[in-house]
């Protein structure tokens, strides 16, 4: 009876626990769907990966633009050197040593009335002066000498009297003492290529006409042989280049660059680098120079000089 009462009683135990196991199934969510693979097809989701860019990605910013509008003259302004966090060496030209004669030759008139030699001589400052010795002349008027760039021919009227203007004298019986002038302040006098022999006769004076006032009476060629004077200043071109993009027009005898025309856009700064020199060395070697903007903008057409010897 009561081995009966026990099976009973599992029997009921084992049927309440099916059903509550039943009953808690129908509460568990369905199984997720698995690949063959074993991954989760719902958590695997597609994701689209973007690179980070590298320096060389990014894009290259655009140079200033060129100015479109032509400058303004009334806003020029002299070109000024940059601030530099490391001092540079001033620009100098060792000038040609005083005394050294630079240009020499004996003059006579075509008619033979006048006679004397010349020198042109350095003061070491570069400076020149025109010395004149052992003049003499037979004519009944008063000589004078002056140099010219542009050769006139005897007999014509001279109506500018050009650079380092002397007096040499009138009639002579024996040599005159010699006399020198100077040839202005510094810079190179070879381009004053000739010598001009002319009358100073008054205003008015009766005399023949071919020894009137300012009539030229001789006509000689000045030839210069100047040394080379050194510079701490080395221009080398490296080549055209954003905001650097003119011409190099002439070179020295040594092949240095001499001389820079200005293209639209250029830069002092820029052009100062193309040549390997400062702005303050460019700005040495072309006194008063005048840019537009504050980026120091060079006026489109100028000549640049680049030979320290030309000063």
């Amino acid at each position: 009876m009561v081995s009966r009462e026990i099976r009973r009683r599992a029997c009921a135990a084992i049927i309440g626990a099916l059903a509550l196991t039943a009953l808690l199934a129908g509460c568990v969510p369905a199984a997720k769907d698995v690949s063959a693979a074993g991954h989760d097809r719902a958590a695997h989701v597609t994701r689209t990966h973007t690179p980070k860019a590298t320096p060389s990605d990014l894009p290259t910013p655009s140079p200033t633009p060129t100015p479109v509008a032509p400058p303004n003259p009334a806003i020029s302004h002299p070109a000024t050197p940059e601030p530099v966090s490391t001092p540079v060496p001033s620009p100098i030209l060792i000038p040609v040593p005083r005394g050294t004669v630079v240009a020499e030759g004996d003059v006579a008139s075509p008619k033979g009335s006048i006679h004397f030699h010349f020198q042109m001589i350095a003061n070491g400052d570069n400076t020149y002066i025109a010395q004149y010795s052992r003049f003499t002349s037979t004519l009944p008027v008063p000589v004078s000498v002056t140099l010219l760039e542009i050769a006139p021919r005897v007999g014509d009227g001279l109506t500018y009297h050009g650079v380092g203007d002397h007096l040499l004298g009138g009639a002579t019986t024996s040599a005159a003492p010699t006399s020198s002038v100077s040839l202005g302040p510094g810079g190179q006098p070879s381009y004053l290529g000739t010598l001009v022999t002319y009358s100073s006769a008054p205003s008015g004076a009766i005399v023949p006409v071919e020894i009137r006032a300012n009539k030229v009476l001789g006509v000689n060629s000045v030839h210069w042989k100047i040394p080379v004077r050194q510079s701490n200043v080395h221009p080398v071109d490296g080549g055209t280049r954003a905001f650097a993009s003119g011409a190099m027009t002439s070179k020295t005898a040594a092949g240095a660059p001499r001389r820079y025309l200005v293209a639209p856009g250029d830069i002092t700064s820029v052009v100062a680098e193309r040549f390997g020199i400062s702005i303050e060395d460019l700005i040495w070697l072309n006194k008063n120079l005048q840019v537009f903007g504050d980026q120091q903008y060079l006026y489109e057409g100028t000549t640049l000089n680049l030979d320290p010897d030309s000063l």
